[in-house]
């Protein structure tokens, strides 16, 4: 190759970095926008975590008995609709992601043979059985009532629906709790 052909390389090569270079600059003054001075939005966001415990302590407090009394287990079988992916209701039921719910109601906490409760569910066992108390309080928030649970269930909160489910978890028994 003589010096004639890498002389037109080395043109060709600095022209076509010129050209790029050039639209670079031209397109950098075309679209310039300068940062503004103040920002024109500031954007706040409440913690979800401390507004979710407030909600579900609110749900918690209210009592369940009186509801119970004219709770409806047939409307709380179709809210356990919700519960079914992770629970089976049967007598003698395999466990899923949470453990089997027959006889839940005055079955000590934690207790379920064959199923691997995290730890913070065992030392929740200590609270003794699952009254109608402990479980509407667990099933407005269980992250609330059980801080660590494995259970992902954001809660129910609505009062009525959850008298109805736990009318129908005090029938999946061969001998339901009485109501209080």
């Amino acid at each position: 190759m003589d010096s004639f052909q890498l002389n037109k390389l080395a043109g060709a090569f600095l022209g076509t970095v010129f050209i790029l270079m050039s639209i670079s600059l031209l397109s950098d003054t075309l679209f310039y926008s300068p940062a503004p001075e103040k920002p024109g939005y500031i954007v706040e966001a409440a913690e979800p975590a401390a507004a979710a415990e407030g909600e579900a302590a609110g749900a918690a407090e209210e009592p369940i008995a009186p509801l119970l009394a004219s709770a409806d287990a047939s409307a709380g079988e179709a809210v356990f609709k919700k519960c079914a992916a992770c629970h089976t209701p049967e007598s003698g039921g395999a466990n899923k992601v949470g453990p089997n719910l027959w006889g839940i109601v005055g079955r000590p906490i934690g207790s379920h043979a064959g199923f691997g409760y995290s730890a913070a569910m065992k030392e929740y066992a200590s609270n003794g059985a699952w009254d109608y108390e402990k479980l509407s309080a667990f099933i407005a928030a269980p992250k609330a009532t059980v801080k660590g649970t494995a259970m992902g269930y954001a809660g129910l909160k609505k009062a009525d629906e959850r008298a109805n489910l736990i009318a129908y978890l005090r029938s999946l028994s061969d001998s339901p709790v009485p109501l209080p």
